[in-house]
């Protein structure tokens, strides 16, 4: 198994992102920049290399040349600079689609394609620019700065419901009840295959995979990784795809895309977890024009965060909030509706 894991232990200074990789025993010969960009994420080759030229990169303890040649079981440690973390968000003036807001708190439903806050290589269009822009002082959690109002996330390409908080008091309720696991988060999601069971839970820790830090990995063993609890239900059986509504008792990073495709049923055009492409079907040439007509229609995971419930910070009763399927989501379920009909 190849190691790849950041050490925070080396991390004195809060400037650099320390990485250090065990090379796996059966890894072919390869240029060390190639190697690193693979695993890496936001990594170019530019920035390896300079990183290699000034002298960030060790191999066995020994700096090495840009044109050094990874072998098996070489131990790498990097360390490259981190983007600066610049607090002062900038507001944009972003359309929000607004659900609900009162004194305490918002109800967003955020659109696929936008990013929540500002991290690497999206520092502009994101949730919290916005968010900058149509409200003033929004609360910021400690250690969490440049995130206003933020108590949870989701991907990307999710869509769906967040909260927002308003108020010091109403984060700190509101994250209290994440931390809790208290908070109800009702998804739905297109995967591929036929789910044998009408509903179940999947309770497999999940943590950064060891061979792309940007991917989820599961790990049954439970020797890696944190506990993750994700709870689904069949809503409805299209032959090669399946809707489910899935609960998340815990919030791990792409936990709803890692339990599935752990299970053997990928997200609907999930790029990161194997769904791009055609995993259950038939051979027909017109079925797969079907597919990749339904893949052009919604071009990202067919996951949506739709409806929310929670304590509500000073009303002190629960609180339930619902959203309709994008119009990408809806237009692909009836897509396949129409195609097991038909044929």
């Amino acid at each position: 198994m190849q190691e790849d894991i950041s050490k925070n232990e080396l991390e004195d200074d809060g400037l650099f992102e320390h990485h250090q990789i065990k090379v796996d025993p059966k890894q072919d010969l390869l240029r060390i920049d190639k190697f690193l960009m693979d695993r890496l994420p936001n990594v170019t080759r530019n920035k390896v290399q300079k990183a290699i030229k000034d002298g960030f990169v060790q191999v066995n303890g020994e700096s090495i040349k840009p044109n050094y040649k990874i072998h098996p079981n070489d131990n790498i440690r990097i360390a490259l600079p981190e983007p600066p973390r610049d607090t002062d968000v900038k507001a944009e003036n972003i359309p929000l689609n607004i659900v609900h807001e009162d004194s305490d708190l918002l109800i967003v439903n955020k659109e696929a394609g936008m990013v929540v806050h500002p991290a690497h290589q999206n520092w502009e269009g994101t949730l919290v620019n916005a968010l900058a822009y149509h409200f003033q002082q929004l609360p910021e959690m400690e250690g969490n700065e440049g995130r206003p109002g933020l108590v949870h996330r989701i991907d990307k390409d999710t869509s769906g419901l967040l909260v927002i908080a308003k108020t010091e008091k109403s984060m700190t309720h509101l994250a209290k009840q994440f931390f809790d696991h208290s908070i109800e988060r009702t998804y739905y999601a297109l995967v591929w295959g036929d789910v044998e069971e009408d509903e179940g839970t999947i309770d497999v820790n999940l943590g950064r995979s060891f061979k792309d830090r940007r991917i989820t990995d599961a790990f049954p063993e439970g020797d890696f990784g944190r506990t993750a609890i994700t709870h689904y239900k069949v809503l409805e059986r299209l032959r090669y795809v399946t809707l489910i509504q899935c609960n998340l008792e815990t919030g791990r990073t792409h936990q709803i895309r890692a339990h599935m495709k752990y299970i053997g049923h990928p997200l609907f055009n999930d790029a990161t977890y194997g769904g791009d492409k055609i995993l259950k079907g038939t051979q027909f040439s017109k079925y797969k024009s079907f597919v990749d007509n339904c893949l052009k229609i919604i071009p990202r995971q067919a996951l949506h965060a739709k409806s929310l419930g929670f304590v509500h910070p000073s009303q002190n009763k629960v609180v339930q909030f619902d959203s309709e399927l994008p119009e990408d989501f809806m237009t692909v379920l009836e897509k396949w509706r129409h195609y097991i009909q038909f044929h």
